[in-house]
């Protein structure tokens, strides 16, 4: 049996922003980066090769402040298989604006848990533990909450960097809120709907599409709860974000009573993606 680390993640470094500068060191970054992903163990579980988080890192560098600072964005993305299909379904989609790390070629990229040891090796490390996280609760009912326990720790450990993204006034949507609010108790209905329409509902479509969708709603029906206290809430627009284009082609081969029922849902607790959910009632 082949064994294998938790993380399958792409890494790309885009550094075409920056004029004048020797490429190597983006090239060794994302050679470091990538390593430092995929051979650390995150985790006491053993995994398979085949049984990898599927994740991708693209960090967009902006700016070279000094010798060894950087300024960019990073986006990442996470996806796991649907039973029986050769599909892969998104679990997280988000650009994250407040990038600032230091970086020297050739120097180890070193974390230690429950310290801060950089800004560059905490943002991956909370990362790392929130795809986790969000992965094992896409399977099991709370099953990420030791992993996400540990992106918060990251979080908390980072208070003191000078670094924006890690604290509470820093911004509405950073990675503070994006922790915190998974944490959160009313957020609960949303870990749940995680889990519900991963396991409950899209596991179970290639046998019975109609039994899956029916759950899907219903887990739907359970945000308006998070809605209902906190109405367009971050950690919600996230959730759209990397499922609401699923949802539209879920919901295409429902029901006419279904897809009435889940636009005019969609429509109040996710507005801004209003224009994909209205294509739900006329498509197939």
């Amino acid at each position: 049996m082949s064994i294998a680390q938790e993380l399958d993640c792409k890494v790309q470094i885009n550094s075409t922003q920056i004029a004048g500068t020797d490429k190597r060191v983006f090239d060794a970054m994302q050679t470091a980066i990538y390593e430092f992903m995929v051979t650390r163990k995150w985790t006491n579980e053993t995994f398979k090769i085949e049984e990898r988080i599927d994740c991708s890192i693209l960090i967009n560098i902006t700016e070279r402040i000094g010798a060894d600072e950087f300024r960019g964005t990073l986006q990442i993305q996470a996806r796991r298989p649907v039973f029986k299909t050769s599909y892969n379904t998104a679990l997280l989609n988000f650009n994250d604006n407040d990038i600032v790390f230091k970086y020297t070629e050739a120097q180890p990229l070193e974390f230690v848990e429950n310290t801060y040891t950089g800004n560059l090796t905490s943002i991956l490390a909370f990362y790392a533990y929130f795809v986790i996280g969000l992965d094992y609760d896409s399977f099991a009912l709370n099953g990420g909450t030791p992993y996400l326990q540990k992106a918060l720790a990251v979080v908390n450990n980072a208070q003191s960097s000078g670094y924006q993204g890690w604290k509470a006034f820093d911004s509405n949507s950073n990675r503070y809120w994006l922790i915190n609010n998974m944490l959160d108790a009313t957020f609960t209905s949303m870990r749940e709907a995680m889990y519900n329409i991963h396991h409950k509902g899209l596991d179970i479509m290639a046998d019975n599409k109609d039994a899956g969708r029916a759950v899907i709603l219903e887990s739907l029906v359970e945000l308006k709860k998070v809605h209902q206290v906190k109405p367009l809430s971050f950690s919600l627009q996230v959730f759209f974000i990397a499922k609401a284009d699923e949802i539209v082609n879920v919901f295409c081969g429902g029901f006419p009573d279904e897809k009435a029922k889940v636009v005019t849902l969609l429509n109040e607790i996710d507005p801004t993606n209003s224009n994909k959910y209205n294509k739900i009632t006329t498509c197939n």
